[in-house]
């Protein structure tokens, strides 16, 4: 049986059976992760950016993050899906992670978390 159970944030999502003590955790920790990866260009993380959309923890302890980037043409293009990929790997007791870079829906400011209005001074 599948448990879909919200963790502190709206994009994250569990289908485990894991325990609720260690999912939360490991949510926490995965979004903690997600927290320490920067655009290059853009002094807020990529979490608070909005640009991922979807964090999916399964049974396995495997996770899928679904992310978008700012534009299509972003310079870090290459580079930001490994580094979300390295950063949730590392979170202890993580299984294996896939890292899908999605365009639709599109990214817009909106989708920016008050913090990173803040810091990027876009009130």
């Amino acid at each position: 049986m599948t448990d879909t159970a919200e963790a502190k944030t709206s994009n994250m999502e569990t289908h485990s059976a894991l325990p609720p003590e260690e999912t939360e955790r490991l949510s926490g920790e995965i979004v903690a992760a997600l927290k320490t990866v920067f655009d290059p260009e853009i002094p807020a993380d990529i979490y608070e950016l909005g640009l991922i959309y979807k964090v999916d923890l399964k049974d396995d302890r495997g996770v899928d993050v679904v992310m978008t980037l700012t534009t299509p043409n972003c310079p870090a293009a290459g580079e930001l899906p490994t580094m979300v990929e390295n950063a949730v790997a590392s979170v202890p007791g993580v299984g294996v992670v896939n890292v899908n870079l999605v365009w639709d829906p599109a990214w817009s400011p909106d989708r920016m978390s008050d913090e990173a209005r803040l810091v990027l001074n876009m009130w």
